[in-house]
């Protein structure tokens, strides 16, 4: 039975992946995520039920769509599996809780907030800024959050990314960082609060540098090429909520 429920659980997070790349897609060009029904983005032909079954129809058509036969891009069951997987996941570390709930919707959100900043380096309001509230709210609900936690945690988050933009602005007289990074931090602490920043922070920051010095190596990119930060903060959070002890290592108290 419970091998059943997590199969189970994955094969709902790639319906709901697939829910997301419609956000994905469509939330940089301000379109609607309601209507029109799902169509290919090269001849605007409708997709069929049997053609938008999560991974499987991407697998049984090859990657191409079935009537322009132009290439269907790879992120559709990429975000599609890794929906699932982080969904399984949280059922198997939180069962169907309320807890899990919470942190489902959150993990959904960063994951769309990742993709659109890889490709658009944008981070849309339309997620963080809801979010920022819907963290606080969700305070009350989860177990080892307080609302004063959630408040502290949007404050700091937020209030740090913004001094340092500024700063850096400051001293370069050029952005270096956007006012979605700083939003988006805001919303992770009000979900995570304000003990989980510094871990999410130096991690983002870790990961970043890696990618970007291997860019750079194997790319032979300049050192003025852009790197999304989002991402890097997104698995920061994600990584809190399924290891939770790893903030303690910035805690001495």
């Amino acid at each position: 039975m419970e091998i059943a429920l997590s199969i189970l659980a994955f094969l709902l997070g790639t319906v709901v992946g697939s829910f997301l790349n419609v956000c994905i897609y469509r939330l940089p060009e301000k379109k609607s995520i309601i209507s029109p029904g799902s169509h290919c983005p090269h001849c605007h032909t409708p997709i069929k039920w049997y053609d938008n079954i999560p991974l499987l129809s991407f697998a049984l058509l090859k990657g191409k769509c079935r009537y322009c036969q132009k290439p269907i891009s790879g992120q559709y069951p990429l975000v599609e599996f890794i929906t699932g997987l982080f969904t399984f996941f949280i059922y198997f570390d939180y069962g169907f809780s309320l807890t899990g709930i919470i942190y489902l919707f959150f993990i959904y959100a960063l994951i769309v907030i990742s993709f659109i900043d890889l490709k658009w380096q944008i981070i849309p309001d339309v997620i963080s800024v809801p979010g920022i509230f819907g963290g606080l709210m969700a305070s009350f609900c989860l177990p080892y959050l307080s609302f004063k936690d959630s408040v502290c945690g949007a404050l700091l988050g937020g209030g740090f990314l913004f001094i340092v933009a500024y700063g850096y602005y400051f001293i370069r007289k050029k952005e270096g960082m956007g006012g979605g990074d700083i939003k988006l931090l805001a919303m992770i602490g009000a979900f995570l609060g304000w003990r989980a920043i510094p871990f999410v922070l130096f991690s983002a920051s870790v990961m970043g540098s890696i990618i970007g010095i291997l860019w750079i190596l194997f790319q032979g990119k300049d050192r003025n090429f852009p790197i999304p930060f989002g991402p890097f903060l997104a698995l920061g959070a994600i990584w809190v909520i399924f290891f939770p002890g790893s903030i303690n290592l910035f805690l001495f108290y």
